[in-house]
């Protein structure tokens, strides 16, 4: 049984409500993008850009923001972020014109980081022995929330119109936001520093850290050949070997649920030191998944599988990567998350733009032959990270 100075299962189930919330909630619009267009009198590549803007202003936040955990009070910090993320989607639920929609969606996205002031805190306030097991459950509510962000948007859009989920994600954020309040106890640095050390250290822990260096790049590179899948499987499914509607996308996507379910089984595997194993493990999974996708082009079955398998390996692998950062350093947790986050978006981002090149370039086989490169080059840095991990095995 965990100590009563530690918190307890519910505390985390909460947290990995509230993140789920704030990360599903810069991916409301991708589903919409069309009857927001014909909504507000503007062209469908207008609202699209309403996907960037989202994706920008998340990344600018992980920056700045985030480092924030590790200097000032992170309940407060949290909640704070959780309420300036719901006026963000009351201001998205109640535009009346496209400007006033890109402030709210910036707003929203800005401040949605809280989610990635819980992960740390998660590890900081629970049983140092199940830190990893509680960094899982937190990860595994903020995976189902981004899978299950489009589906939900599509079907408060067909009840009530394109803004009412921003209106039902503003007023549960509230909600979720003053619980948090009121369950978390506080939780602060015993050192003080400037906001201005907060983010210069931040350049000193890549430095001083070879393994945050060899994990962040981990990440970015599964993440990246991920990415490759996502920002193309619609132009595969919708097209003439498989005829999908976009609804019918959005369901297959909901497979990658169960891999949002393997956070938690990973944080436990970290738990009893078999996080290595399980990396290894996953990248040989990422592998295995891609070789489902190079036979998809005419089955679907070999799709979904596919597609069960590389989020069980991308969760897996990421919830190992966290698990060895924000152990390098328990003071420097929230500026060690941000640092790997970052490179964890621009990896996403980088795949996506891969996948749209290869994509033209050679279709659906180059985009496998593309992922399988990327895997390729994560299980390069996995080998270069497992040898710093023997040569300093306090945490592995």
């Amino acid at each position: 049984m965990p100590s009563d100075k530690y918190i307890h299962t519910s505390a985390l189930l909460l947290m990995a409500l509230a993140s789920g919330l704030c990360a599903g909630g810069n991916y409301f619009n991708q589903p919409l993008l069309h009857s927001i267009a014909l909504s507000l009198n503007v062209s469908e590549t207008t609202a699209a850009l309403t996907v960037t803007m989202a994706q920008v202003s998340y990344a600018f936040g992980l920056v700045l923001l985030v480092p924030l955990g590790d200097k000032l009070e992170r309940r407060g910090l949290a909640v704070t972020l959780m309420l300036l993320a719901a006026m963000g989607q009351f201001i998205s639920g109640f535009s009346s014109n496209i400007n006033m929609l890109f402030v709210g969606i910036i707003m929203a996205g800005l401040f949605s980081v809280a989610a990635q002031i819980l992960v740390p805190m998660a590890a900081i306030l629970s049983d140092p022995k199940r830190s990893g097991q509680a960094v899982g459950l937190v990860m595994s509510g903020l995976l189902i929330g981004i899978l299950t962000a489009r589906s939900v948007a599509g079907l408060l859009s067909e009840l009530g119109g394109w803004t009412t989920v921003y209106r039902v994600a503003g007023v549960t954020m509230l909600l979720v936001a003053m619980s948090l309040w009121f369950l978390l106890p506080p939780s602060r640095n015993p050192e003080q520093v400037s906001y201005a050390q907060v983010l210069r250290s931040m350049t000193a822990l890549i430095a001083r850290y070879p393994r945050l260096r060899s994990r962040s790049l981990m990440g970015a590179l599964s993440f990246a050949s991920v990415s490759v899948l996502f920002s193309t499987m619609a132009l595969l499914l919708s097209g003439p070997g498989h005829g999908l509607t976009d609804g019918s996308i959005g369901l297959v996507g909901l497979v990658g649920i169960a891999g949002a379910l393997m956070a938690n089984v990973a944080g436990r595997l970290a738990d009893r030191g078999w996080g290595q194993v399980t990396s290894v493990t996953c990248v040989f999974l990422l592998l295995l998944s891609w070789a489902c996708f190079w036979f998809s082009t005419s089955s679907l079955m070999w799709f979904l599988i596919g597609m069960l398998i590389i989020d069980l390996a991308l969760q897996g692998l990421h919830i190992t990567n966290q698990n060895v950062v924000l152990h390098l350093e328990p003071e420097a947790r929230s500026r060690l998350n941000a640092v790997y986050m970052t490179s964890y978006f621009i990896g996403a981002a980088s795949g996506s733009a891969l996948g749209s090149l290869a994509w033209e370039l050679g279709g659906w086989h180059a985009i496998c032959g593309v992922g399988v490169v990327l895997t390729v080059l994560a299980g390069v840095v996995l080998m270069y990270d497992q040898r710093l991990a023997k040569e300093n095995p306090s945490f592995t």
